[in-house]
């Protein structure tokens, strides 16, 4: 027999989804700033620096700045995927009670549902046996 919708929305726990929700909001706001700033920047985070020709000899001073350009991007990227975790971690976690709470709430279902049926037996064995009389 499936599932019903109505008992599967029931079933979430809307207080903890709305309690945290904030805090997902408050780091997917915070991830879009950190790439919607970006977007301005050249999509190549190299177009900036003149192509190297083969033949060409860069003195120190300059393969330096290409180096610590490099370093800079390398830095932010690297922020932007801490940030992308720490997200990706923040809904897992919640996926995960929910989850939990799910599998609470199917077994708290099948007990009730064997208590109703035993009850059921025990009111229809009460009406036998008071017809019976």
């Amino acid at each position: 027999m499936p599932i019903p919708w109505l008992v599967v929305l029931q079933a979430v726990p809307w207080t903890d989804v709305i309690k945290n929700t904030p805090r997902v909001a408050e780091g997917a706001k915070k991830l879009w700033n950190r790439v919607s700033k970006k977007s301005s920047a050249p999509s190549d985070p190299f177009e900036i620096l003149e192509p190297i020709d083969a033949s060409e000899t860069l003195s120190v001073a300059q393969l330096q700045a290409r180096l610590a350009h490099i370093e800079s991007v390398t830095t932010e990227l690297h922020s932007q995927m801490l940030a992308s975790s720490e997200l990706i971690n923040t809904l897992a976690e919640q996926n995960t009670q929910l989850v939990e709470r799910i599998e609470a709430s199917r077994v708290r279902l099948r007990w009730l549902t064997l208590l109703t049926v035993l009850f059921g037996a025990m009111a229809v064995s009460a009406l036998v046996m008071a017809w019976g009389r």
